[in-house]
């Protein structure tokens, strides 16, 4: 997400970062660099150009000048302006009203509209609502089925429709059985068209009308880059828009239209959708996204994704069996496996720490993702006894192994072998004294100060 808009500002912001001094000339140089950037990344260009002249006027004035550190206070100046372009704070949905309350998606054909439906009904019901979806597109029977799938999967209420009904029947229906249900959340999912169109956009109004949401929101994909800037603002001239999803935001290299939404349709974007997952749903947070984009990291929404992700039961479990000194089996590290992919995997954990952006483009051009899956498969292909103890593995086991995970005995000798180096790691930390002798050890190893070493 952001890769290319990342590695461009990151790299015109270093050069700068690293000077004593700052004047009218090189800001103009390094300005020129990090317009080209927003513009290849097709942010749109009155937002460029608004945001290039609220840099420089804030650059070449005192507040740079008079800096102890004009290069990293010319770095918080880009970083401020990024943040102002998307919307400066997090502005979550607000249900602060007598359930049950109702939230209007509303987008185009294979904007991921759907999808996001039952994403957010999954983020809601882990906050602890009781959701209910009803599908009101009526022209696409295949996109109710979707939803009722989807709300079946995530564990939340489904009101079914038909293609006979009317829409506007269709949502009013399902709000009173939302509040015969008690329900905390009715979501309602609208057809969608291939383009704006004025009969879509009367049958909406329709339906804006007729249930009053508290929250309407467009579902707009982050890869249609400007133009999506600019359908949000169609819809928003049509329809009273609350907000904005942003969804394969984790196929989008550039980050244009999240750059340019805020800015075209006033409208904040509420949530990022980077995943085909249904937890795969983030709330967007401008001053976090701003950083990811100069390459510092986002160690908060890390956090919080484990917190959400893992198993803490598994991660308490092991960590007791490690401080007790017995052995790391291969179940614990099929358990490991699990949860890293839940995490997205490693570049998308290396992408949230400060000053691995990097690091993560290399991990995903050379690292093998599906190399764990063969690794999960193998160990699932093992009896209990052979996960606990895989000494036991000879010649015939490893062949069963091999032909139950379509895998290589080449690929279990490698597992093998990774097992028994994460072994004696696991080893070393539950041993208190080398365990101190580890921390440091890689003490020494920090820079006067703490912190990374410099690239």
């Amino acid at each position: 997400m952001f890769d290319t808009l990342s590695e461009r500002l990151s790299e015109t912001l270093r050069r700068v970062a690293g000077k004593a001094t700052l004047s009218e000339d090189n800001i103009q140089d390094t300005l020129r660099e990090v317009r080209q950037a927003l513009l290849e990344a097709d942010v749109a260009l009155p937002v460029v150009k608004d945001f290039i002249d609220q840099v420089r006027e804030r650059a070449v004035g005192q507040e740079v000048m008079k800096s102890l550190s004009p290069g990293q206070a010319f770095l918080r100046i880009v970083q401020l302006e990024l943040e102002r372009a998307m919307g400066t704070a997090n502005e979550t949905l607000d249900l602060a009203t007598q359930p049950p309350a109702v939230i209007l998606m509303a987008g185009l054909q294979g904007s991921g509209k759907t999808t996001s439906a039952a994403k957010l009904a999954r983020w809601l019901k882990e906050k602890g609502k009781k959701v209910l979806m009803v599908s009101a597109d009526v022209y696409r029977p295949a996109a109710i089925r979707q939803l009722e799938t989807l709300a079946e999967s995530v564990g939340v209420g489904f009101v079914p429709s038909h293609e006979g009904q009317r829409p506007l029947d269709i949502a009013q229906g399902a709000l009173q059985t939302a509040r015969i249900q008690f329900a905390d959340v009715l979501i309602v999912d609208t057809a969608g068209r291939l383009a704006i169109d004025a009969a879509m956009m009367q049958e909406i109004r329709e339906l804006h009308a007729g249930v009053k949401p508290v929250e309407t929101l467009f579902v707009v994909d982050a890869m249609t880059g400007q133009d999506a800037a600019q359908t949000a603002r169609a819809f928003n001239e049509a329809l009273p828009l609350t907000g904005v999803i942003l969804s394969k935001a984790d196929a989008d290299s550039r980050g244009g239209a999240a750059l340019s939404v805020r800015a075209i349709t006033g409208k904040p974007i509420k949530f990022l959708g980077v995943g085909e997952k249904t937890d795969a749903l983030e709330p967007f947070h401008p001053d976090r996204i701003a950083s990811r984009i100069l390459g510092m990291g986002d160690i908060l929404s890390l956090i919080e994704e484990a917190e959400r992700k893992l198993d803490r039961d598994k991660a308490e479990k092991l960590a007791r069996k490690i401080r007790k000194g017995k052995g790391f089996d291969l179940e614990d590290f099929r358990d490991q496996l699990q949860q890293m992919r839940d995490m997205g995997g490693i570049t998308s954990m290396l992408d949230k720490l400060p000053g691995m952006g990097g690091l993560a483009q290399m991990a995903q051009q050379k690292v093998d993702t599906k190399m764990f899956v063969r690794m999960e498969a193998i160990i699932n292909s093992m009896t209990p006894r052979e996960r606990r103890d895989p000494d036991v593995l000879n010649g015939s086991r490893k062949r069963r192994i091999t032909e139950g995970s379509g895998t290589s005995i080449q690929d279990l000798n490698r597992l093998l072998k990774q097992h028994k180096q994460m072994q004696k790691m696991m080893k070393k930390l539950g041993n208190k004294s080398a365990m101190q002798n580890m921390m440091r050890g890689l003490g020494g190893m920090m820079p006067p100060g703490g912190g990374f070493p410099r690239r």
